[in-house]
């Protein structure tokens, strides 16, 4: 498996910012790692293993970054404005600095041009974030695999409320989003997968919450509930990669 190395200074974050590629070619999807993660957690976790027949067969190309959740979503003592201010920085950096990267990178590889579609990634509370990076840029993501996530910023911010813990809360933001809003068109042009177990340690609640809301707007989605014997852990993940996989990543 072809890998590269990647750091540069994020004006976004105004710190040093480091990811890493997995593959040669095909479309591209970004993985966040689950709560605190580092980029290197996509291998460590062996989820590069997971993903190494469609990474090797040359049909994607995955980019593993940072998270910044220590100073903002872990961070239940500390100023909750302060916070939410680096956790909308940090997604400046993914659509102002990762996208436009993924995109040349992509379409070298390729041969492609324009701006092909993004494929979201994550287990735990990177899903949560790529859930929210699907709904609020739908021309950006155009795939979405969510896995154990909570989709109400209430999980990092407990009762506080301002108009960007707001932005980040899907179950708050989607549930006001209007009947004749262009993006629903646009979601239902897209594939996303929500999927949730009902055992150990998963948190299934949230997850039906954001299914009937899309329901009621007329948003599909897969989302998917396994058992309860499905537990929040790697091993159930992996199963549901391998599950999900073939239906993400068909062109079609």
């Amino acid at each position: 498996m072809e890998t590269q190395y990647h750091k540069w200074y994020s004006p976004s974050l105004n710190r040093d910012m480091e990811l890493k590629v997995y593959g040669h070619a095909g479309r591209p999807m970004l993985y966040i790692p689950c709560q605190d993660g580092r980029f290197y957690d996509f291998e460590n976790f062996h989820m590069a293993d997971t993903w190494s027949p469609w990474i090797d067969s040359g049909k994607l190309m995955v980019f593993s970054i940072d998270t910044m959740d220590k100073e903002t979503w872990s961070d239940k003592y500390g100023d909750p404005r302060r916070r939410i201010e680096r956790h909308e920085a940090w997604n400046r950096y993914i659509i102002e600095e990762v996208a436009p990267f993924i995109h040349g990178v992509v379409n070298e590889r390729n041969g492609w041009s324009g701006t092909p579609g993004i494929m979201a990634f994550g287990s735990s509370l990177g899903a949560t974030h790529a859930v929210n990076l699907y709904f609020r840029w739908p021309q950006i993501f155009d795939r979405l695999l969510a896995l154990s996530g909570i989709y109400t910023a209430e999980y990092g911010f407990g009762s506080y409320m301002d108009d960007l813990v707001y932005l980040n809360s899907p179950v708050h933001y989607m549930a006001n989003l209007p009947a004749d809003h262009p993006y629903i068109t646009m979601y239902n042009q897209r594939k996303a997968v929500i999927c949730v177990g009902q055992g150990p340690w998963e948190q299934p609640d949230s997850t039906r919450q954001l299914h009937g809301i899309l329901d009621w707007k007329g948003i599909y989605a897969w989302v998917d509930y396994w058992g309860y014997d499905c537990a929040h852990d790697w091993d159930w993940w992996y199963k549901q990669v391998v599950y999900f996989a073939p239906y993400l990543l068909d062109m079609g």
